[in-house]
């Protein structure tokens, strides 16, 4: 039986496909991060492919995490019992802390919403491939929550900090138009034609020296794994901390219900 329960894992020549199979909204846990991860190491051995492309079924791309994930809970509980210690990082961002150590290009196809952590997770991509459909929101503190996913480093060394500020203290969606006049997005294309533009992009990666692509790679993205390993360490702390107040509740709760919180302070 396939290690492989929530994606789907494919080859079509140099690249690879991994499309997250949870709609229709693709939310996360530590199981599917741990399937992504372990997908891509399983390229990165394979000598024929050199590029691969994380797509979605369904009508997100992965609008964020799954908050009863009961390992994340568990996580966060041990953390939570002893905030003096020197705390071990959440599970899930283990996993996540993976991806970034990724060795071969990737390109995100990102046909739908990319939420909260979805958002984290397209951005851990080299390039991302949209619609004008598409959404992309770091939307942590309209939940009363701290971003995470290694978001407080990822997004404002890619679209510059005081966007990225933009984006965490509004929790506003962004558009793919936007998306792409920001740098947040490398090609806006029809919604239909999303996917199709992100195997092309990564088969024009995998026509170069697969050598040479790992090299300048590990040179262009060197010590990004490990920024992201003490980002999610202080997120981690951040978001237990936050996750046992009042407003944290209102948040999920609001959010849930689809109207504007009413936030205390507390």
């Amino acid at each position: 039986m396939s290690k492989y329960t929530d994606v789907g894992v494919e080859k079509h020549g140099h690249v690879g496909l991994i499309e997250i199979r949870k709609p229709p909204l693709n939310f996360f846990d530590v199981s599917l991060i741990n399937q992504i991860a372990d997908a891509l190491e399983e390229f990165d051995r394979d000598i024929e492919i050199r590029a691969s492309v994380l797509a979605a079924q369904g009508k997100a791309f992965c609008a964020g995490a799954n908050f009863n994930d009961p390992a994340r809970h568990e996580q966060e509980e041990r953390a939570a019992s002893d905030p003096a210690a020197n705390l071990p990082i959440n599970h899930l961002y283990v996993q996540a802390v993976r991806i970034f150590r990724n060795k071969k290009p990737i390109v995100a196809a990102i046909h739908g919403a990319a939420i909260g952590g979805g958002l984290g997770l397209a951005v851990s991509a080299d390039f991302r491939v949209t619609c004008p459909e598409a959404r992309f929101s770091a939307n942590f503190t309209k939940l009363g929550f701290h971003p995470g996913f290694g978001l407080t480093v990822t997004l404002p060394e890619l679209i510059g900090k005081n966007n990225a500020e933009l984006m965490f203290y509004t929790s506003r969606r962004v558009t793919g138009e936007e998306a792409y006049r920001w740098g947040l997005a490398n090609e806006l294309v029809p919604q239909d034609r999303v996917r199709a533009a992100a195997m092309k992009l990564a088969g024009e990666i995998a026509e170069c020296s697969p050598l040479g692509l790992v090299s300048t790679r590990a040179t262009m993205r060197a010590g990004l794994a490990d920024r992201v390993l003490a980002a999610t360490n202080h997120e981690l702390v951040e978001q237990t901390r936050l996750r046992a107040t009042e407003d944290f509740k209102e948040g999920v709760k609001a959010t849930a219900e689809r109207r504007v919180a009413n936030f205390k302070g507390r």
